[in-house]
């Protein structure tokens, strides 16, 4: 009973650590990009409506500028929002050339 509840546990363990795994890769495939923004903001708003169509070929993260642990963001881009970085990397400060730049690592992945 014993050697049962070892191998029943490491059995679990192995598939936890492969799901982890796995649910890594996943995130690792849709590009993360980063909209800086404020409340209230009519224009991260409209952004964001621009952005709906597009919302399973990215993972959208939200930074809002006015917050304490932000303040560097907001020296950086009060007077700019919405801006945008893809993967980390600034992207632009509208939503003009969105569609193309969230289609670029798709097109990367399918060419190489």
């Amino acid at each position: 009973m014993l050697w049962f509840q070892r191998t029943s546990m490491q059995l679990a363990k192995s598939s936890f650590g492969l799901f982890l795994r796995n649910l890594a890769a996943f995130k690792t495939t849709l590009p993360v990009l980063t909209l800086f923004t404020k409340d209230p903001c009519p224009l991260c708003e409209e952004a964001k409506d621009v952005l709906e169509p597009y919302k399973n070929r990215f993972i959208l993260q939200e930074v809002d500028i006015t917050l304490p642990e932000n303040s560097a963001w907001y020296e950086q881009y009060k007077f700019d929002i919405p801006v945008f970085h893809l993967n980390g990397q600034f992207l632009m400060m509208n939503t003009s050339k969105l569609e193309k730049q969230l289609l670029k690592p798709e097109q990367q992945s399918a060419g190489g």
